[in-house]
């Protein structure tokens, strides 16, 4: 009988265990990209209502930027913060803007390439990120289902409008705090990773 209990009680911890560890890793993999409960992305998604699009997006850190990249189309996305995380990940944060005095169709090239990335819409899954110091390239997270982990739904910036944007990459070692930062159709500039 005993033996029976202990057989029973140490199946019942594992399977605890188990979901536990999958609740965990669930949540792990989800957050970051779609919103969530944030206020902040509720505020930014209103900005491109125009066409009923409502591009996610976290937010990002007053003050100067990192860097300010010009792209096609007269749009500007200036860089506020890129933080290291404690699992292993970097959040770039900025501000994508039209600098121009007409409405602009966010171009379909900042998603990349990749095909997984574009099955899911337009985003700005085509950014990266490069260690010279390591001779690497980090391409945007993906979560589970192949989206990138990145703002996505854009479409139409009104002139004068902006939107907060992020983007998550895998993490460079520590010792390495400078990365040149790449994004389709736009210049390049080198930020500084804190954290």
């Amino acid at each position: 009988m005993r033996m029976r209990f202990t057989t029973k009680a140490r199946r019942g911890m594992v399977a605890l265990t188990v979901a536990a560890g999958l609740a965990l890793g669930v949540a792990g993999c989800g957050g970051g990209g779609d919103g969530g409960d944030d206020e902040k992305p509720q505020a930014s998604a209103t900005a491109s209502k125009g066409d009923g699009s409502q591009p996610s997006a976290q937010e990002g850190q007053e003050g100067d930027p990192l860097a300010e990249l010009r792209g096609s189309d007269g749009l500007m996305l200036q860089i506020t913060s890129a933080e290291r995380d404690a699992g292993g990940f970097v959040t770039v944060n900025g501000t994508l803007k039209n600098d121009s005095d007409k409405s602009v169709t966010v171009s379909t090239l900042l998603r990349g390439n990749e095909s997984e990335i574009i099955a899911h819409g337009r985003s700005l899954g085509g950014a990266t990120l490069v260690d010279s110091k390591e001779k690497k390239r980090y391409y945007v997270l993906r979560d589970t289902d192949g989206r990138p982990l990145t703002t996505t739904g854009l479409s139409i910036l009104k002139a004068g409008e902006e939107i907060t944007v992020f983007m998550q990459f895998p993490a460079p070692p520590s010792s390495t705090t400078e990365v040149t930062f790449q994004l389709p159709t736009f210049s390049t500039g080198t930020i500084t990773i804190s954290g």
